[in-house]
């Protein structure tokens, strides 16, 4: 088993029925866990990806109703340092 996380940005606070479905994903095989941000409008999925692909899962997500702004990183890029000024 190789176990992957995707992490998506969605648009719109699920309703009650998109947060239901979202619950009802872990029934598919291959999910392991579905975690929902809503501070963060994030959502992260844990998958099996000898079981599933990506594009799977984004397909799964967006089947439950909620709205997928985009795919993100999971390690934020590092800001680069400011130079120091010439003096």
């Amino acid at each position: 088993m190789t176990t992957v996380e995707i992490l998506f940005r969605f648009m719109a606070p699920p309703n009650e029925s998109v947060a239901f479905a979202l619950a009802g994903i872990r029934d598919v095989y291959g999910i392991r866990r579905v975690s929902l941000d809503p501070a963060a409008r994030t959502v992260r999925v844990e998958f099996d990806a000898t079981r599933l692909t990506t594009a799977a899962v984004a397909k799964l997500i967006r089947a439950t109703g909620l709205e997928v702004a985009e795919e993100l990183p999971l390690i934020p890029p590092v800001a680069e340092p400011e130079a120091a000024p010439a003096a």
